[in-house]
Formats: structure tokens, sequence, C-alpha cells
């Protein structure tokens, strides 16, 4: 029997579950969970994709993500390829770490991305692994309570619908755990309704690995402003920070790599001497993942 075909929607989200081959672990040690976290922020700055929320559990990983113009899997296929490799070879072991397809269910509804917030975030506490999910360190859980800065997840869209006021929004994050929503639960995992989430997205197609990013040199610093943790601002200025620089030569590298801009178009872009940005390109390793 076919596989089903994915339906890519940019700009849609989906609850995506990536578990090890035969439900084995697919953690080691703590520095796994951590090279998973800068894969991850390679790879949706890579595909201009958005992370709402995640959670990283001993045989499993539960995602909330939301596309760009790139298909899903294209980005859990880079980082999962990537990631299993590194720690294959750390292990001196082969095979599949990852069962070969990834589970992934498009959220229609803002309801539902609510319930699939407290769906992620309360995975290990329905596993019975700690009582209260402020216990668990590998999820999202911490951003949303403001305990721990991760610049390459978003949480203002999510803070916002519970609260449009920021400086409430923590607290209405932290009752909202306080009851867990159990019909808004069962929703947010079933499958969506594929007609209602095309009627909310027209541009709807299927899913082609082989389509190319559609971007601009504004599109690559806004990405980098997220997974850096810098403005814009100091982006096209003359500051020239650790941070800043790196996040610079990221975008060049990527303009290149993606036939978006040349150097020296960049260098217009950016504000910057082409020359200077050869020679720090010339210096760096033009690869960013581990």
């Amino acid at each position: 029997m076919a596989r089903p075909l994915r339906i890519h929607v940019p700009g849609a989200f989906h609850h995506v579950t990536l578990r090890g081959n035969h439900r084995q672990p697919v953690f080691f040690q703590a520095s796994d969970r951590e090279l998973l976290g800068r894969l991850l922020a390679a790879g949706i700055a890579d595909c201009g994709a958005r992370v709402h929320a995640y959670c990283w559990m001993t045989n499993h990983v539960h995602l909330l993500v939301q596309v760009g113009d790139v298909p899903l899997g294209v980005l859990i296929h880079r980082v999962a390829s990537r990631y299993a490799r590194t720690v294959q070879a750390g292990l001196q072991t082969t095979g599949h770490l990852f069962e070969n397809r990834f589970h992934a269910v498009m959220v229609a509804a803002d309801a539902q991305l609510l319930a699939l917030l407290h769906y992620i975030h309360l995975n290990p506490v329905r596993a019975g692994i700690v009582d209260h999910v402020a216990a668990y360190e590998w999820s999202s859980h911490h951003a949303y309570a403001g305990t721990r800065a991760e610049p390459w997840l978003t949480t203002a869209f999510l803070l916002g619908m519970l609260d449009p006021r920021p400086d409430r929004q923590r607290t209405a994050y932290a009752l909202s755990l306080g009851g867990e929503p159990a019909d808004g639960i069962t929703a947010a995992v079933a499958p969506a309704d594929v007609e209602t989430v095309v009627d909310q997205h027209p541009g709807c197609q299927a899913a082609n690995p082989t389509v190319p990013c559609r971007q601009t040199l504004s599109d690559l610093l806004d990405q980098a402003t997220e997974c850096f943790g810098v403005t814009r601002e100091s982006m096209l200025s003359p500051l020239r920070t650790r941070a800043v620089t790196s996040a610079r030569q990221w975008i060049v590298r990527t303009a290149l790599d993606r036939g978006i801009a040349s150097v020296s178009e960049a260098a217009r872009f950016l504000g910057r001497h082409e020359s200077s940005l050869r020679k720090a390109l010339a210096r760096r390793s033009p690869r960013h993942d581990q």
C-alpha cells in the first residue's frame, strides 16, 4: 500500500513525533539532547521554519513545528540524519537510529495549538517520569515559564494567545497548566481535517523535497536575528560583536548556498565591505552544523 501523501501548506503547524527504531532510546547522555537542539536551531534557520514547543523523551521526540516554504520532511530528515550520524559515530554503531518515517499531524485550530502545547509539556508527567512539568529539564516548558532562554524557540505566538498583555503571559501560561484540557488534547493529537487546513492556507501543495527555498536576503536577516539573538539594527550597523559577526557570516554562506545572492550583493545589503566578508568566510569553516 502506498504511503499517504504529505500535504505541504506554507505557514501550517504540525505536531511531529520522531521515535527511536523499535522504540529504542535515541538519547544516551545529556550532551545528545544539547546536540539535537543545536542541529534543530540550524535546521529551522536553513528551512525558514519555526519551532513553538518541544519535549525530548528517552526514546522519542515531540515538536510543534510551523513550516515556511520548505516542506516539513526536508527539515526533519536533515536534522534526524545529522543527529543520527553524530551519535552513532560516538557509539560506534550502525543501522537506523530513528524509525524510517516520522509521524506528523497538521494542526488547524487555535484551540488545538494550546492543547498541543500542554500535551507536549505534560508528556513526562503522563509517563510517570516526574510529578510536575517543571521537574523535567528537556522541554520548552522552561522557556514558556521564563526560567530559561532558548533563542531558536518561538514562544511569543502561543503566549500571545494565552494573554495579549505581555506582563501577564507567564502567569496565564502557569495557570493554564493547572487543569489538563483532556478534550483539547484529544483533538490536538488527532489528524486535522485536511479540507479545513487547505481553506485556511490557500497556498497548499503536495510536499516535494526538491522544492528550493524562495527567500530573499531580508528573509535570511529575519531568521538570523531569531537564531543568533541579535537585532536587525545591530546587523545593519557597524557593530562587530561575536554574535553579530557570526550571524552575518551565516547570511552570506546561506545566500551563496541557495543562490539567493552573491557576496557583493550580500555585502551591499548588510552595509559591509565585500573584501572583509570574503576574508571572514575564508577564515571560518562554511559548515555550521555539528
